[in-house]
């Protein structure tokens, strides 16, 4: 799983701004809507996105086994 600060580098790298006071899982949605996906993370339990970056830590954050 990426850190707050490799998930930024993504984040300025996508062309977003005003990222520096986002939480971790506000950031991460922000990543997933620019890269043109939902912005879904931690708030959905039931997710079917095997491929998704975000999954594992998603699903652990939500204690979804």
């Amino acid at each position: 799983m990426p850190t707050v600060k490799e998930i930024r580098v993504m984040a300025r790298d996508l062309g977003l701004q005003q990222i520096g006071k986002l939480s971790k899982a506000d950031l991460i949605r922000q990543v997933q809507s620019a890269e043109g996906n939902a912005p879904c993370f931690e708030r959905i339990p039931d997710c079917r996105q095997i491929d998704c970056l975000w999954r594992r830590e998603c699903l652990d954050d939500l204690d979804v086994q």
